[in-house]
């Protein structure tokens, strides 16, 4: 095939959307000018070539390729004129080869495409058959649950609790419960109940419809009402501050009680109770009583909430906190000690304070506090004068809180915790007694615990003891009438014990006619002195013995005189005067020293002073009693001078001339001179 001739001819392939090739080859003829097209489609000619065929076709084709490029490359390496023309030859029939293989390239990948559209086709039918399968499959499964639905299938009438047949029959009527055709059909009769049930039903729904419309009612009649009040609040205010000046020129403090109201709700439950029947009992009995609330209140509604909402905010800056100090230096034992002691001993941050207001502008003021790990309450005390008082050196003691409030009752002294559970948490933190701590936290008598309606069992330690209110009321008049009693018992004793300092001995004019008109003996010394001091003089052991002597009791020293003979008094006071009697020893001297051990007259003074102390009680509440002892003291030494016999081996006149009128000088084998003295008749007389 000649250069020339492959100019001339045009080829032309066509290919179309579906993968087709179309080749047209036109030639044009030179004389006459006609056309010649010849189409052919590849597609058709692989179905009727041989694969096989195709391969070793293939295989030829690249080894006649080979070695055309073989001899191309030797013409190449040899060189010459001739060499051109063949080497020309040869690239022509390398181009026919390769022509040759982009057709069989083409076949190849025809054939490829062929094979994947009917391998996609073989699969769809696959595919859909599948599904079909599966269709079918999901079908019967379907069926067999409905089967078993209706196999398994329970009516609703099975869950409700119908009314039992006995009862059906009877509350039923005949139109539904058809006995004559229920009795004997099980199915008929649970069709009936059924109906009936339904009908029961429908009544209870109407009722309940009917009970939604009430409810609807109230609640607008409820939010009227809420709406009314809303509005009547701000009145309300308007009001209590426009009658603040009222209510301070008629001393009715209606809105400080309002605020100390909503404080009290702050309170715990002991000082909550002493706080209500403290101020119920003002109000109905006791107008001089007054109860008013102290404290931080912020802290004591932190002390309410729960320690998450306290301890949420600052939990980050608490932690740095602890871990700069943990880092600076670790507590030593003694100051953790010293920690959980505070922590034992710790305070509610409110307190209740009892104002106890006297006809002489005298005021007792209690504090009481709550101990809150402790379950116990204190109380500290605080008396208020209204006129400075001549202070007495004797009297040191008397209006002092350790030993104001002391025996209120009788062996409450107040310096241990009436909480037996108490004891075991004192070990725990290194507490050995209570008693360390009462000068600041007050003391903690049985009284206090009753106001606060706390009552411990001693059997049956308990730490948890809760607030009764009943056991308050029933000692809160008594209590309050003691405290009266105490505080005014305490005043009078400091009055008289600043007489007494100037050897005057005060009588009332109502306790005259208890005594002569003269009586000679006179007060010359009157202190106050130890318990140690007390015991240690030889004529008080027979009271000591006798246990009349406390610690706890206020002892005191006096002394009488009349010319030579003097008389050395001892005297216990106990707390509780003057409901309980002072009581006195004596010892004389003169012509030696004489006491009740070793003479019977001095003996039957002291039970005159000691025994007969109710005549000398006075007015009541009998705080004139200790000074009217004195002076019957003075009297009986002076009987007991007076009737003494004379020595006519001493020359002179009697020392004490008598000047007492008795009936009889002694009396018995014990020779007992006679003590008591008759008033309006101005003798004396034995007892």
């Amino acid at each position: 095939m000649s250069a020339d001739s492959a100019k001339k001819r045009k080829t032309k392939v066509i290919r179309s959307d579906g993968g087709a090739a179309v080749e047209k080859e036109s030639r044009k003829a030179r004389g006459d000018g006609d056309q010649e097209i010849k189409s052919y489609s590849e597609e058709l000619e692989v179905d009727t070539r041989d694969p096989a065929k195709d391969y070793d076709l293939y295989k030829k084709t690249c080894e006649d390729l080979q070695r055309l490029m073989a001899e191309i490359h030797e013409l190449k390496s040899k060189g010459g004129k001739d060499v051109s023309a063949e080497i020309d030859e040869r690239r022509i029939q390398s181009c026919i080869h390769f022509m040759t293989l982009k057709k069989l390239n083409r076949l190849a990948h025809i054939r490829l495409k062929k094979g994947r559209d009917q391998t996609h086709e073989a699969k769809q039918k696959v595919d859909a058959l599948h599904l079909q399968l599966q269709n079918l499959l999901y079908e019967v499964m379907h069926l067999q649950k409905e089967i078993t639905k209706c196999l398994e299938f329970k009516s609703k009438h099975e869950e409700i609790d119908l009314v039992n047949v006995e009862e059906f029959y009877k509350e039923a009527p005949v139109d539904i419960s058809k006995p004559k055709f229920t009795m004997n059909d099980p199915h008929q009769q649970t069709l009936s109940r059924l109906d009936w049930e339904l009908e029961q039903r429908k009544r209870l729904a109407e009722k309940y419809k009917e009970s939604l419309a009430n409810k609807e009612k109230i609640l607008k009649d409820i939010e009227i009402k809420k709406e009314y009040l809303s509005s009547l609040q701000p009145r309300l205010n308007t009001i209590m501050q426009a009658s603040l000046p009222v209510q301070e020129y008629l001393s009715m403090p209606f809105d400080q009680t309002h605020k100390q109201y909503e404080i009290a709700r702050h309170l715990p439950p002991p000082l909550y109770v002493l706080y209500v029947q403290a101020n119920s009992y003002g109000q109905a009995c006791d107008k001089n009583l007054t109860v008013a609330i102290e404290g931080d209140v912020e802290e004591a509604k932190a002390l309410a909430r729960p320690p998450e909402d306290s301890q949420d905010d600052e939990s980050d800056s608490d932690a740095e906190e602890e871990q700069t100090t943990t880092k600076r230096r670790r507590p030593t034992l003694g100051l953790q000690q010293d920690d959980k002691r505070r922590e034992m001993l710790k305070r509610h941050p409110l307190s209740v304070t009892l104002d106890l207001k006297y006809k002489d502008g005298s005021v007792l003021h209690l504090y009481f506090y709550y101990l809150m790990n402790l379950n116990i309450m204190t109380v500290k005390t605080k008396v208020t004068t209204a006129t400075e008082m001549s202070i007495a050196i004797s009297a040191g003691d008397l209006l002092s809180p350790a030993s104001l409030l002391s025996c209120l009752y009788p062996g409450d002294h107040g310096k241990k915790t009436p909480n037996p559970a108490n004891h075991y948490q004192f070990d725990k933190v290194g507490i050995l007694t209570f008693g360390d701590y009462i000068g600041e936290l007050g003391h903690p008598y049985v009284w206090v615990q009753k106001l606060g309606g706390l009552h411990f069992p001693k059997d049956q330690p308990q730490k948890f003891v809760m607030a009764d209110n009943s056991l308050s009321a029933s000692h809160m008049e008594t209590t309050i009438k003691l405290l009266r009693v105490r505080l005014q018992s305490r005043l009078a004793l400091q009055k008289q014990f600043a007489s007494l300092e100037h050897s005057i001995v005060p009588i009332s004019s109502e306790c005259q006619h208890l005594f002569p008109a003269k009586i000679i003996s006179r007060l010359i010394k009157w202190c106050a002195i130890s318990y140690e001091d007390y015991v240690a003089l030889p004529f008080t052991k027979h009271v000591v013995e006798a246990g009349m002597a406390q610690e706890t009791d206020l002892f005191f020293s006096a002394f009488i005189e009349r010319g030579t003979a003097k008389l050395h008094v001892a005297i216990v006071l106990n707390p509780g005067y003057s409901t309980i009697p002072p009581i006195f020893s004596i010892c004389l001297n003169w012509k030696g020293e004489k006491s009740s051990r070793n003479d019977d007259n001095l003996k039957a003074i002291e039970s005159e002073i000691n025994v007969c102390f109710k005549e000398l009680l006075g007015p009541k509440p009998g705080h004139q009693l200790l000074t009217n002892q004195i002076q019957r003291l003075c009297m009986c030494l002076d009987v007991y001078l007076e009737t003494e016999t004379h020595d006519n081996s001493v020359e002179g006149p009697k020392e004490f001339p008598q000047e007492k009128m008795c009936l009889r000088l002694v009396r018995g084998p014990n020779r007992i001179k006679p003590f008591k003295y008759n008033h309006p008749q101005g003798f004396f007389t034995h007892r």
